[in-house]
């Protein structure tokens, strides 16, 4: 018989044996209205601190649930976590939205708004982008949710750049060698990943960059690619190559 799996809840406090958790109203929500859950039923409950633990639905009504903790069934292993930040400019609401779901998804550890010359956008919504990566960290049972920082322009960011890390830039102009052969060289360690927006970086921009010491210029084929398809296509090749897809999943 096919066993389903408990709904996931991303949940902020510590979580221990016998511990009690409040949820959020929107949780509380999800689980009488949309999952129509009762007192009793299984829930899964999850963060980067405790793992995953069982819990049960102590009490829930419309506004309020609460849930009591059983036993953890994942433990959270951060050094097999692939450290890639991904740096981009910010794009048009729906197609931010996906992109930062899907970042989610394939396992970036922080996702990093960036202005930039050619930037359309002006403003960026950082609580609905928090949102949409709970919920993606929540569908893809990922144990963490990536770092969310404020836009800051690129110029700020690369002057403070931690010592370290490499930073991969997607370079629309042809210059740079395929992203797969310099994945497969890259030394193990923290990378980042700057994409540019729509219409790309200006030759300036993408010039001073190209010129600092930490930085490495690849190309994303012969296609000219949407921004959100460019981010997440080199994220997926980063993983193949470079990262945390050379494992398997286990549950």
């Amino acid at each position: 018989m096919k066993q389903h799996r408990a709904p996931r809840l991303h949940v902020p406090a510590a979580l221990a044996p016998s511990g009690e958790v409040q949820l959020e109203a929107g949780q509380a929500h999800y689980l009488r209205s949309v999952l129509r859950l009762g007192p009793g039923a299984v829930v899964a409950a999850f963060n980067a601190a405790d793992g995953e633990w069982l819990c049960r639905i102590s009490q829930i009504d419309k506004r309020d649930a609460r849930l009591t903790v059983d036993r953890q069934i994942r433990q959270i292993d951060l050094d097999k976590e692939f450290d890639l930040w991904l740096l981009f400019a910010p794009i048009k609401r729906t197609h931010l939205d996906w992109l930062v779901e899907k970042a989610t998804e394939l396992g970036v550890s922080a996702l990093l708004p960036v202005w930039t010359a050619r930037a359309q956008v002006e403003r960026v919504n950082l609580e609905r982008l928090r949102v949409h990566a709970i919920e993606a960290a929540e569908q893809s049972e990922r144990l963490s949710i990536p770092e969310l920082r404020a836009p800051e322009r690129l110029e700020g960011v690369l002057a403070a750049w931690p010592l370290g890390r490499r930073l991969i830039a997607c370079d629309e102009s042809g210059g740079g060698d395929p992203i797969g052969e310099v994945a497969a060289r890259m030394a193990p360690g923290p990378l980042a990943l700057l994409v540019g927006p729509e219409g790309g970086f200006d030759e300036t921009e993408l010039d001073a960059v190209g010129k600092l010491s930490f930085v490495t210029r690849v190309g994303l084929g012969p296609r000219v690619l949407r921004a959100e398809t460019a981010a997440l296509a080199a994220v997926a090749v980063l993983q193949a190559i470079a990262g945390d897809w050379r494992r398997i999943r286990t549950r």
